[in-house]
């Protein structure tokens, strides 16, 4: 009791329980991929892809383009949960309109039980903004190769959406596969600060709080500052 009650004096419990937002991605990805839930007291280990765990969610418009890319990556072993319409789901089940299966998936990425996941509507974009409503979620809309490698790179994004309007089903696989096997930084060591640039922020969206930054004078708040600048890729 005594050593708990010097821990809160001292702020460690504090710190513990809620990390920094500047520390917030380190805390989820070093930390054991340990999520305590805001709701309860209840711990959870994340599903990484590392482990080669996703969740995906799509709509009824979505849900081809869904089935190909879901079929292509269980075939290359990764262990995929499904939220959204099923080949066996009620046309009329008015809880998978697309808005309502994004903020389910962009729950799970909030609440810490997964790391990153694919969405899937008609256009790639209704699904993404209800994704976007939910904390920590950063979300983005891509279709093709070269996007979802840098939504990846260099925006961190831990929810990728496709349209199934635009996204022929060979084009989500590769697209599924470039995003899955990179990181924030992957494949630009060579370029000074851009992983801490971008990391930056990353963190700083992660603490974004609109009515500090409406008291602020719509002034950010900085948590860091680093120096960005074009470069050229060294030739090998």
């Amino acid at each position: 009791m005594l050593l708990l009650a010097m821990w809160k004096a001292f702020g460690l419990i504090n710190f513990l329980d809620k990390p920094p937002p500047l520390t917030y991605h380190f805390h989820r990805r070093i930390c054991g991929y340990i999520h305590k839930s805001n709701t309860n007291s209840e711990v959870k280990i994340m599903k990484t892809v590392k482990d080669k765990y996703l969740v995906v969610g799509a709509d009824f418009a979505g849900f081809p383009l869904k089935e190909a890319v879901v079929a292509h990556l269980k075939a290359k072993g990764w262990k995929v949960t499904d939220v959204g319409v099923q080949a066996d789901s009620d046309p009329d089940d008015t809880d998978l309109m697309f808005h309502r299966v994004g903020l389910r998936v962009g729950s799970m990425i909030s609440e810490g039980e997964f790391e990153r996941a694919l969405l899937f509507c008609g256009t790639g974009m209704g699904i993404h903004i209800a994704a976007s409503k939910c904390p920590h979620v950063h979300a983005g809309v891509v279709e093709s190769v070269p996007a979802a490698l840098r939504a990846i790179t260099g925006n961190g994004v831990n929810v990728l959406t496709m349209g199934a309007f635009y996204v022929a089903p060979a084009m989500g696989c590769d697209i599924a596969d470039a995003y899955l096997n990179a990181e924030l930084g992957s494949g630009y060591e060579w370029w000074h600060n851009f992983y801490e640039f971008h990391k930056l922020a990353m963190d700083e969206l992660d603490a974004f709080d609109y009515e500090a930054y409406k008291a602020n004078g719509f002034k950010m708040e900085h948590l860091g500052d680093y120096p960005l600048k074009l470069e050229t890729k060294p030739e090998e």
